[in-house]
């Protein structure tokens, strides 16, 4: 079993092809052996390179497990995957006036695959068409005769000062929609002031998403707890050695395993099953046919299910002195549960992980307004933040409106990446700070 990986050479732009063996390494592959499995007997650089930050093989493998360099002249050209659709003339980004604009460009840009895992959300998608519908169920009561000629709609976020109550959720696989990733979209909120969540899963590493980042730029780290004790120890020192730039430690809750995620499963490979031929004798039993593993299945693998409040808090804690958030609160019971824990919890972020997981889980919204119901103290105890669903500025006025702090963009920021790079980001960034300033003026809130 070989994997090809390439090294990019500054001097000349080229690239200097290697061939890896994974064959030992199969067992260990925290995204289990069948993502591997499902590659075998072709060059896995593509599927591998959009998912995994730089230097992962070099880490991950043996020395012995590098065999020489390969010239890429001489590999097989299998066909390539269909895509969604024809890549489209780029149209100017200034034209492009909502995030519904920029996402059905960025839909032409990408293969189906990328569009099938970033789109995809659990079942039928009912939490993930709520998440976008409660909004518009929601009416605004504008007040008048307010002066609104100086509307500043920054804020602070952990007492950090930001340009936009608005901040980019964690998303994972970035450098599928464009070859900046997630430095990329970190660039675009440099430009805004705006704070961003480092995915866990992110297609770079940390380090390399905040090295060019602006003086002052705010961001969080989304942290799953894993099964193997010393990665979580691994990558918690690196997020402290990073405190300069990432200002907290967001936990993730709602996600101890993936959704069934059926867009994605189905694009996985392609959508065949591979029969693995290579790895089989002639005296064995039939080759096995291994089902495709989608690319949520492959980041979430190795995720520890057993967290509590008694257990996790304290060891998180004991582990560093960043802030910590929790992420994936879905009903009031929690957001109540999470202020007892104050000031160890710092804030809380009411999501159903973009309707991808457990699917007619409540939208954030809803769970906002349970708060506000049942126990409002939470709000004087930490703070309150939201995400999914939120397409427009109202949905952003409305949210800050019932107690949320700061409002959440998770596949509008990779849209964005999709449709034009940095620019895109930007593009997504400058529609929701102006159709929030709007709506803010109009609605006449202080």
């Amino acid at each position: 079993m070989f994997v090809l990986d390439y090294i990019l050479s500054p001097s000349s732009m080229s690239y200097s092809y290697h061939c890896r063996k994974v064959t030992d390494f199969l067992p260990h592959h925290p995204g289990g052996s069948k993502a591997i499995l499902q590659l075998a007997g072709r060059d896995a650089t593509k599927d591998y390179d959009p998912i995994h930050p730089p230097g992962t093989l070099e880490s991950g493998l043996r020395l012995e497990a590098k065999l020489g360099r390969i010239e890429p002249s001489t590999l097989p050209r299998p066909e390539e995957p269909p895509l969604r659709d024809t890549p489209g003339i780029l149209v100017p980004l200034d034209t492009l006036l909502n995030l519904d604009d920029i996402e059905e460009v960025a839909k032409r840009q990408i293969s189906y695959k990328v569009w099938a895992y970033y789109y995809s959300a659990a079942d039928d998608l009912i939490s993930k068409r709520l998440n976008n519908e409660v909004y518009r169920s929601i009416l605004l009561r504008p007040r008048v005769f307010i002066d609104v000629e100086k509307c500043d709609i920054s804020t602070t976020l952990l007492g950090y000062k930001v340009g936009l109550p608005v901040y980019v959720s964690p998303a994972a696989a970035a450098r599928l929609a464009h070859q900046t990733g997630e430095a990329g979209i970190a660039q675009a909120c440099g430009k805004f002031d705006v704070m961003q969540l480092i995915s866990n899963n992110a297609s770079m590493s940390p380090e390399q998403i905040v090295e060019h980042s602006m003086p002052g730029q705010v961001f969080g780290f989304q942290f799953y707890v894993q099964v193997v004790q010393s990665k979580n120890e691994a990558m918690l020192a690196r997020i402290n050695k990073l405190s300069d730039k990432i200002k907290f430690i967001c936990l993730t809750l709602d996600a101890p395993t993936p959704g069934n995620r059926e867009h994605d499963e189905r694009a996985a490979n392609t959508g065949t099953i591979l029969s693995v031929t290579s790895i089989a004798h002639s005296d064995d039993p039939p080759p096995v046919l291994l089902k495709p593993v989608g690319i949520a299945d492959q980041l979430f693998a190795g995720t520890a299910r057993n967290l509590t409040w008694e257990t996790t808090l304290p060891w998180l804690r004991a582990r560093t002195n960043l802030p910590i958030v929790l992420k994936g609160i879905q009903t009031h019971e929690d957001a109540r549960l999470a202020s007892l824990h104050a000031p160890v919890v710092r804030g809380i972020i009411l999501s159903n992980h973009g309707g991808r997981e457990l699917d007619t889980s409540p939208p954030a919204i809803h769970t906002l307004l349970e708060i506000r119901k049942y126990c409002p103290e939470v709000f004087d105890k930490l703070e309150v933040w939201v995400d999914g669903g939120v397409r427009r500025g109202t949905d952003v006025v409305k949210a800050m409106c019932l107690g949320a702090r700061g409002v959440g963009i998770g596949r509008a920021g990779l849209w964005g990446l999709a449709a034009g790079g940095p620019e895109g980001v930007e593009r997504t960034l400058e529609s929701t700070y102006i159709l929030h300033q709007e709506p803010a003026a109009l609605s006449g809130p202080n």
